[in-house]
């Protein structure tokens, strides 16, 4: 996950309560990396669009939540114990990225992806 993120441009890992957090310099966060010791899962939240976590959420409730905190703004989190699937977790990232990343980094990321 820290090679995905810190791929995409002007991003930067900052520490949150001990786990790793991604984010764009001087701004927003956009994906923290969770451990819950009481549900005993590790689990990915990410920022996303409008409608998104209850989309998510209601397809498949064993996977995607609403987060503590995070959850009432519309952050979802993806637990990464079951059935990880990669391409999932990069465009979840990808997606979140895009939400605080500035137009000009977008433009950079998509000329160097398509």
């Amino acid at each position: 996950m820290r090679r995905i993120c810190l791929n995409l441009p002007e991003t930067e890992e900052r520490f949150n309560h001990g786990m790793p957090g991604f984010a764009i310099k001087n701004r927003s966060a956009f994906v923290f990396l969770r451990e819950s010791r009481k549900e005993n899962h590790v689990a990915l939240w990410f920022k996303a669009s409008s409608g998104v976590q209850e989309e998510l959420v209601e397809q498949d409730p064993d996977r995607f939540f609403a987060p503590p905190y995070l959850g009432p703004a519309g952050w979802v989190g993806m637990r990464l114990d079951i059935d990880l699937d990669w391409e999932e977790v990069t465009e979840a990232m990808e997606q979140a990225w895009r939400l605080v990343a500035p137009k000009k980094a977008i433009k950079e990321f998509e000329d160097a992806t398509y």
